[in-house]
């Protein structure tokens, strides 16, 4: 891998040239520039760097001017900030590089850590291997979802949702996907906005909640005694016989409505605030548990959590991933635990996909957690023999044996 360092310190270069030929046992080359404008030669003439390291406080160029400019050579390698301003500096140089489209490894310190580099460096080589080829996303018609609806095309995957202080299975998610004949499994952003907008959420949601329910049945005779999460659209919330509608559905299915978890998502809140405190009151009358979803990344006022009857409080993965390793994340995502846990709510972290994060959750008094370092989502037959699986899992992380890994 050819590598760019720009620093204006020529002994900040040199050292980190030395560091990166140590940890590359040689598979790396290293070109050193102490100016941006040159840097920036050096990049529009040699296409083979895929990984630039960039200090952000320089006198000449300073970094924010030379993220703008890889930008404007649609750079498509790795970039590695470098600095010894505030980690706040650095983050936000981060989001800026993001918010861009650039590729963004990682940001360290000064000076920099060995290990911290050794970790930038494993994930730049990952990302430097070519992915498989990924087929262009197909469009589809309101009347290809309501065929699909009707031709019962759809169906559910499931991620499980895990106590943190037992390690037990607690819930599953129910995830929607559509088994279209020709182009596959469809994953939901593919669909679901365009049947908000068409009008076809509700036909959706029907099908989602009643596959759901069957299947959480025949978990329940299989003696799993868990919950069953659904995400609920703003049009199902502004419905005054949704309540209804949902108690019909599991009366059907035979289960009691205390194990269904209905997910809103935050910034879909308050649109309609009467009718939907309306729907929300009548649901918790019901015994339905209501979360509030992607906590953090919407719109809504704390004044929600105050008014409105929720209980469980669902924390958006950008606030849990890699937040053991992140002071900022780790800030935001402890506070919020501590202000759930004044306010009586459940909390449950998404997105958990490494150990370190797992054991700062359990250490910060987090309740549940999903994601990929428990389970990716499966489909419905699947979940039996996962659930299967999980008992010797559960001891080795209880005991802090296992290795970080996915599930």
């Amino acid at each position: 891998m050819k590598i760019l360092l720009l620093d204006d310190d020529p002994v900040a270069l040199k050292v980190l040239s030395i560091q990166l030929r140590n940890l590359g046992s040689g598979q790396v080359e290293v070109v050193c520039h102490t100016d941006g404008q040159a840097a920036l030669n050096v990049l529009e003439q040699d296409q083979d760097i895929r990984l630039v390291f960039c200090d952000l406080q320089m006198p000449g160029m300073d970094g924010v001017e030379f993220v703008r400019h890889l930008v404007r050579l649609r750079y498509a390698g790795g970039l590695v900030l470098v600095s010894g301003e505030s980690s706040r500096t650095r983050q936000a140089v981060k989001q800026l590089a993001h918010a861009h489209g650039l590729q963004i490894v990682g940001t360290l310190g000064k000076p920099v850590a060995i290990e911290s580099l050794r970790r930038v460096l494993d994930e730049a080589v990952t990302a430097h291997r070519p992915p498989a080829p990924v087929p262009s996303a197909a469009s589809y018609a309101p009347d290809d979802l309501e065929l699909a609806i009707w031709q019962g095309q759809l169906c559910n995957h499931y991620q499980p949702k895990v106590d943190l202080a037992t390690g037990k299975v607690v819930g599953l998610e129910a995830l929607v996907r559509w088994q279209h004949p020709q182009d596959g499994l469809v994953m939901p952003d593919h669909f679901v906005p365009m049947s908000e907008e068409h009008g076809l959420v509700g036909a959706l949601g029907v099908e989602v909640v009643s596959e759901a329910l069957h299947d959480l049945r025949r978990w329940l005779d299989a003696g799993h005694e868990i919950d069953l999460a659904v995400n609920v659209p703003l049009g199902d919330v502004s419905s005054l016989d949704y309540p209804d509608v949902l108690v019909e559905q599991a009366r059907v299915a035979g289960v009691p409505l205390r194990h269904l978890v209905l997910e809103i998502t935050e910034s879909r809140l308050m649109d309609n605030p009467q009718v939907q405190l309306d729907v929300l009151a009548r649901l918790r009358l019901k015994q339905v548990k209501l979360s509030i979803d992607d906590f953090g990344t919407g719109y809504s006022s704390l004044a929600q959590l105050r008014d409105l009857p929720f209980d469980e409080l669902k924390i958006d993965r950008s606030f849990v991933h890699r937040a053991s390793r992140t002071p900022s994340l780790r800030v935001i995502l402890e506070s919020s635990i501590g202000m759930a846990r004044e306010l009586g709510l459940r909390t449950v972290a998404e997105g958990v996909e490494e150990r370190e994060d797992w054991d700062l959750l359990r250490l910060a008094g987090c309740d549940m957690v999903q994601g990929y370092f428990v389970a990716r989502p499966m489909p419905g037959p699947e979940v039996d023999g996962w659930l299967a699986e999980w008992g010797a899992r559960q001891e080795a992380l209880l005991a802090g044996a296992l290795n970080a890994g996915g599930g």
